[in-house]
């Protein structure tokens, strides 16, 4: 057998607040999940900031060696702890959504999400180098942000090459997120005509049962975070978005004239969660708010191969289609606003 290790996942409101404050807010938490004997805990992503569609995510970008890396570092050696979360990440002259997992010596490993879930494509750019597993000493260690465990390729990639995943994420309920039009009406995803219906089929299990199949396929214990509260945003390039979510409505083309005034409001998954090899939760966050959960897990002696035929993610191609078209549609965006090379 195994070693045993004692992990934490830690759940945090997601409002956005001043960095200072959000680390101070994540401090406190670690601090309870090291007191519980946790060996590795995981912040949700973008911990440091909050979550938001804003153009104030350019100046919120640190680089390696900014504040919340920085942070992480200290609070990893104070607790003694393997801490990982994710910040937006200024490298050269690119943004990205990195993972970070910090052991309590000061080592690091980074991974930068793959697949920035439609409007986020607005404020950082995918993953360009390969993916590594984090080579610790509890084993071999995988990561993934988010939108990431919607792909089965992702998954496969780490195929007998990792002991133990560890998910970051904070997303909205997108799928049941109303818009909210400037009259005060509002409407919602599935009221938007046959092709959203198809863009979101599924959707509620992508962080929860889905990614659990895909970890017990790999045969590996599994950590997802989530955020908490509520999510209220306005929406980049909003005559863009909302030409292309309303063009089945010809009723509602009259609001994109306002685009700029309509916004999402939506709590997140609560789907913050420990799993074992099997894909049977062990503990589950139940405070929609700040919460930790804390479990132990054992790691197979050996990397653990997968025996089976990989299991499907059963969305629809409309899924993917729609994220890789606003992907596309948002690069420009990205170039125009992003900060020059420092």
């Amino acid at each position: 057998m195994g070693q045993k290790i004692s992990l934490a996942a830690i759940r945090m409101d997601a409002a956005p607040a001043p960095t200072q404050s959000r680390l101070e807010q994540a401090e406190s938490l670690i601090a309870q999940a090291a007191a519980q004997g946790a060996q590795i805990a995981v912040l949700p992503e973008v911990f440091n900031t909050g979550y938001e569609y804003h153009d104030r995510n350019y100046d919120l970008a640190e680089p390696i060696d900014g504040p919340s890396v920085r942070w992480m570092k200290a609070a990893a050696r104070q607790h003694n702890l393997h801490l990982a979360g994710t910040v937006l990440l200024r490298d050269g002259s690119e943004i990205f959504n990195a993972m970070f997992l910090v052991a309590p010596d000061g080592r690091s490993w980074r991974y930068d999400k793959s697949y920035p879930w439609i409007w986020e494509r607005a404020y950082f750019r995918p993953r360009r180098h390969p993916i590594a597993p984090a080579e610790t000493d509890f084993g071999k260690i995988g990561m993934m942000i988010c939108w990431d465990v919607g792909h089965p390729r992702l998954w496969a990639a780490y195929a007998g090459k990792v002991d133990l995943m560890l998910v970051s994420s904070c997303p909205p309920l997108g799928h049941i997120s109303p818009f909210i039009l400037p009259d005060g009406k509002s409407v919602l995803p599935r009221e938007l005509g046959p092709l959203m219906k198809l863009v979101y089929r599924n959707s509620e299990n992508v962080f929860g049962e889905y990614m659990r199949q895909q970890a017990a396929w790999l045969g590996v214990p599994l950590v997802q975070t989530t955020g908490a509260g509520q999510f209220r945003s306005f929406l980049p390039r909003p005559g863009l978005s909302l030409g292309i979510l309303f063009m089945a409505r010809p009723d509602l083309w009259k609001y994109i004239r306002n685009a700029r005034d309509v916004y999402i409001e939506c709590g997140y998954f609560d789907e913050t969660f420990i799993a074992d090899q099997h894909g049977r939760v062990l503990s589950r966050a139940s405070l929609n708010g700040d919460n930790l959960i804390v479990s132990t897990v054992e790691l197979d002696e050996n990397l653990p191969n997968p025996s089976k035929e990989q299991p499907k993610i059963d969305l629809s191609l409309m899924t993917y289609a729609a994220d890789a078209l606003t992907n596309a549609l948002l690069v420009g965006y990205y170039e125009k606003n992003k900060p020059p090379r420092e």
